[in-house]
């Protein structure tokens, strides 16, 4: 997945190369990745690809597995949140900000997206860091929606509306997979994440 700036402050130059490096790094992983497989691939093999010592690897990514597992998802999602009015109801302030750059990132990104999100369904090591991930995306939505109601990330209710949003995320997510990415992502959040607005009616 490409890493995509998410403040409107312009980078300075310093920063910029240390983006590009990044993208450098993880676009020539996921190229090793498709090509020989995720467990084949070894960090030597995505440094030298990507014109790096193993160090330089290591200083954006601890670890391979952090290749698969880093993102900018969730910062830019919040990102798209605040731009959004604090009396819209988070499911559709979610959706608005999906029918702006969120939705374009996730069009753009749609390979690696796909790869990624394959390897971290599939390999045990990522599958055993997932659970954490969720709880960070988790507190990520629950601060986006304490921020917008002016409740407290504590509150119960954000709590749980914050693991309702991830969970159904995942659940799309891993559909879309399923079936090669013939989907599209952004429509199938459009169909199914209002079902969390109208409450479980079945």
């Amino acid at each position: 997945m490409t890493t995509h700036e998410t403040s409107a402050a312009p980078l300075g130059l310093r920063e910029r190369k240390k983006q590009k490096t990044r993208e450098r790094i993880r676009r020539e992983a996921y190229r090793l990745f498709a090509e020989h497989g995720y467990e084949a691939t070894t960090v030597d093999q995505i440094a030298e690809a990507a014109e790096v010592s193993p160090s330089t690897f290591f200083r954006y990514f601890p670890t391979k597995e952090d290749v698969v597992m880093q993102d900018e998802y969730d910062p830019a999602l919040a990102e798209a949140l605040r731009a959004r009015p604090a009396d819209e109801p988070i499911v559709e302030a979610i959706l608005n900000s999906l029918r702006g750059p969120m939705g374009e990132m996730l069009q753009q990104d749609r390979d690696e997206l796909l790869l990624r999100t394959r390897i971290s369904f599939t390999d045990p090591a990522i599958r055993a860091r997932q659970v954490a991930e969720q709880q960070r995306s988790e507190e990520g939505i629950a601060a986006s929606i304490a921020e917008r109601t002016g409740r407290s990330t504590t509150d119960l209710d954000v709590k749980c509306a914050a693991a309702a949003i991830v969970a159904v995320f995942t659940t799309l997510v891993r559909h879309w997979v399923e079936g090669d990415g013939k989907e599209d992502l952004a429509a199938l959040y459009e169909r199914h994440l209002p079902l969390l607005s109208r409450g479980l009616d079945f």
